[in-house]
């Protein structure tokens, strides 16, 4: 894993990752990561236009947004997944935060397998704000069980197609392996979490204790969103946070 890099201006660092999001990120010295979930989804347009008027009545820069959670209708394809990361990442270049394709901002983006929303949306996101608070505060991105790395994701897929009791285990560990190293990368482990959230349609609990409890990652228990990875054919994605400031957002 990389080393996180700073961005004073922006009040946090991050973990670099592919252009469509950072692997994690964490509040500088002065600052602290707070969370706001949205009541409902927000389309993708929408929910960027409201997240601007919250920052501009919360009298910060567009360069606070530091993380987020989208929610799309269903797996992308890898062209699909491309083309939807290039319009998301507009945005942030308009706003001033990706420079190239350099992208500072960690991010979950799954879909809900029951009720999902029409088109890709805002779950919630997160923000870097100045405060003289001195606990530690992050938020990691999701992941998937592919491993970093260009080419089609079939080819980096762990157990790829299989979704037998032993393929889901061995998916499990290796995201929760990745969410390790992501933790470390910002000098976090699983004792610094508020939340731990695991996205997937398929079984849990023949792992759940031996695999996810006893390393410590649902000391404070475990959200299970019924959903599947942005992709289509991966089966199980794991995000983490530790944030102790988390609001609701009417729409």
């Amino acid at each position: 894993m990389v080393d996180a890099v700073a961005v004073p201006e922006f009040g946090y660092r991050y973990i670099p990752g592919p252009f469509q999001y950072s692997a994690g990120v964490a509040a500088l010295e002065g600052h602290r990561i707070e969370r706001i979930r949205f009541l409902e989804p927000l389309p993708l347009d929408a929910g960027f236009a409201r997240i601007e008027r919250y920052l501009d009545e919360a009298g910060l820069k567009r360069t606070a947004f530091c993380a987020c959670e989208l929610r799309s209708p269903a797996p992308f394809d890898d062209a699909g997944f491309r083309t939807f990361n290039r319009i998301y990442v507009g945005t942030l270049e308009r706003w001033g935060i990706m420079q190239g394709e350099v992208n500072p901002v960690a991010r979950s983006n799954v879909c809900p397998a029951i009720d999902p929303p029409a088109v890709p949306s805002f779950h919630a996101f997160s923000i870097a704000v100045p405060s003289p608070d001195t606990a530690k505060s992050f938020v990691i991105a999701g992941s998937g069980e592919a491993r970093e790395g260009g080419g089609p994701y079939g080819a980096r897929t762990i157990r790829y197609r299989d979704t037998s009791p032993a393929a889901m285990r061995e998916k499990a560990v290796f995201v929760l392996g990745e969410m390790e190293r992501r933790l470390s990368a910002l000098s976090a482990n699983w004792a610094d979490t508020t939340a731990v959230q695991v996205y997937a349609v398929h079984e849990l609990h023949h792992f759940l204790g031996a695999e996810i409890v006893r390393r410590g990652a649902a000391r404070h228990g475990l959200t299970w969103h019924f959903a599947r990875p942005p992709v289509i054919d991966l089966e199980y994605e794991m995000d983490c946070r530790g944030v102790y400031v988390e609001k609701v957002l009417p729409i």
